[in-house]
């Protein structure tokens, strides 16, 4: 969802990993430090079905092994998922997250900062990639997932302590 101002909302999804590893707080604080808002959040332990609807093109994309690995993966814990409100909130998220696999991500990053899994040793051991944070790829998959995941009576609409801010210093002016 995007509107003419460039203000969009994404799916973010911090993974059983996350979770377990009690990153939750610091990981949102870099979204709200980007100036990304939480507009809805719920704890879910992803069952058969939620993970198939979510993943519905996993298996395709990439085959039953790489789909069943993630499933798998995703149903060991709960997960926290977020709908992030912001300006090019899709790209910024990923711009914070980083590239898919650790190994690869820059340190700055959510992944190159905490995760530590490399896409060789995953491989090698058959696992998922335990990579900490879904992000939606592009305003459209974001949008999709959001329906998976949200209500639309789940998402709320409210101005941050800076919207505010700046809304009043436009008053004043």
């Amino acid at each position: 969802m995007s509107d003419d101002t460039g203000v969009e909302r994404t799916l973010v999804l911090l993974k059983p990993d996350a979770v377990a590893r009690g990153l939750v707080g610091r990981i949102v604080a870099r979204f709200e430090d980007a100036l990304l808002k939480v507009v809805a959040a719920k704890m879910v332990w992803m069952d058969a079905d939620l993970t198939k609807r979510h993943y519905f093109d996993l298996e395709e994309r990439f085959g039953p092994e790489v789909y069943n690995l993630m499933a798998e993966f995703m149903q060991t814990g709960p997960v926290l998922a977020l709908v992030l409100e912001g300006v090019e909130a899709v790209a910024c998220t990923r711009k914070l997250v980083g590239p898919t696999y650790p190994d690869q991500a820059a340190p700055g990053t959510i992944r190159g900062d905490f995760a530590h899994m490399s896409r060789a040793y995953a491989n090698e051991h058959h696992l998922a990639v335990a990579n900490l944070v879904h992000a939606s790829g592009n305003p459209d998959e974001a949008e999709h997932e959001i329906d998976v995941w949200f209500g639309k009576e789940d998402i709320h609409e409210y101005p941050t302590a800076a919207q505010q801010y700046l809304r009043q210093q436009q008053y004043l002016q």
